[in-house]
């Protein structure tokens, strides 16, 4: 590893990493996106002041319609997600409230790892148990455009792997949300774990408080300063704790979905790269360090001295 090595490696770090990000954010630009938050303007302007009395009282009307316009060309597939903010998924307690055994296997491993949400008011395991699955999204969307629909394929939103290895083909939900105090969807009882895809997205956890969960994906194109009317079942209860909700309609690249952070990375690290190599040539040059002597090596020393 000498200087001239070491020079040449930060400044080959520094040439492929910034044309790398600048590759990233010129393709994160040039994907589409519509967000539109709802869980203000979904709520009646009598309640506005008291929006957990609206969300708590099952008699008032959850249905909304919003419109939004596009303002760019939006080709297929359009992946549908909800933005939920200053949710917690990540907190220990949450996280651990759950029985990985339970959703593969069935009702005989419910675990106390489940608590709060383990057995109903009669002693029955609640299947699927903890506090993930009692607190999940329902909220509902859907889409025309003029007075046509648009289709939004909930099918396959979930990971493969977790449909097939982590959730049971043979496990049924039972007795769950039927307490007095309700934390979200419902799951329909007839249909195994396996298929129950909206269970499965909400279960893989995010690590941060502001995330992004996969609804569903259109698979018609959407052209600029087209107006699309949007219909929101605003179920989801985020008052209680000051969060927010957005709907979030977006295209995809060979990146994923739009995301800056990475483009800014590659460029700020490979910028970084390419002044320290200047700066380590600038010392090597003002103070040039002679290279060491192979003779004097104990092992080439008592070759030598043989």
């Amino acid at each position: 590893m000498t200087p001239g090595c070491i020079i040449a490696m930060f400044l080959i770090i520094g040439i492929i990493f910034i044309p790398f990000g600048l590759l990233c954010l010129q393709t994160s630009n040039h994907i589409a996106e519509i967000i539109y938050r709802y869980d203000v303007d979904c709520v009646p302007d009598a309640y506005r002041g008291n929006r957990q009395a609206y969300i708590k009282d099952s008699s008032i009307s959850k249905n909304c319609t919003l419109e939004a316009k596009v303002l760019e060309y939006m080709r297929a597939p359009i992946y549908v997600y909800y933005e939920l903010e200053n949710f917690y998924q990540n907190h220990r307690r949450y996280v651990k409230s759950r029985s990985d055994k339970q959703l593969r296997f069935g009702a005989k491993y419910t675990a106390d790892s489940c608590s709060p949400v383990e057995w109903d008011n009669n002693g029955s395991p609640i299947v699927p148990c903890g506090l993930i699955a009692w607190s999940l999204f329902n909220d509902t969307y859907g889409f025309t455009r003029g007075s046509k629909e648009i289709k939004v394929n909930r099918k396959n939103i979930s990971w493969k792997s977790d449909r097939e290895h982590k959730f049971g083909k043979h496990v049924f939900p039972s007795n769950f949300q039927n307490g007095t105090l309700i934390g979200g969807g419902k799951l329909d009882p007839t249909v195994p774990l396996s298929e129950q895809e909206d269970l499965i997205v909400w279960m893989r956890t995010s690590a941060l408080p502001k995330f992004r969960k996969l609804y569903g994906v259109i698979e018609d194109d959407l052209h600029a300063d087209e107006t699309i009317a949007i219909f929101v079942g605003n179920n989801y209860n985020t008052y209680t704790f000051g969060g927010k909700k957005s709907i979030v309609l977006s295209t995809a690249s060979w990146l994923g979905g739009k995301n800056d952070f990475l483009g800014h990375a590659y460029i700020v690290t490979g910028s970084l790269s390419i002044i320290i190599s200047i700066l380590f040539a600038l010392i090597h040059v003002k103070y040039p360090r002679p290279q060491g002597d192979p003779n004097c090596l104990s092992w080439n020393r008592k070759n030598s001295n043989s």
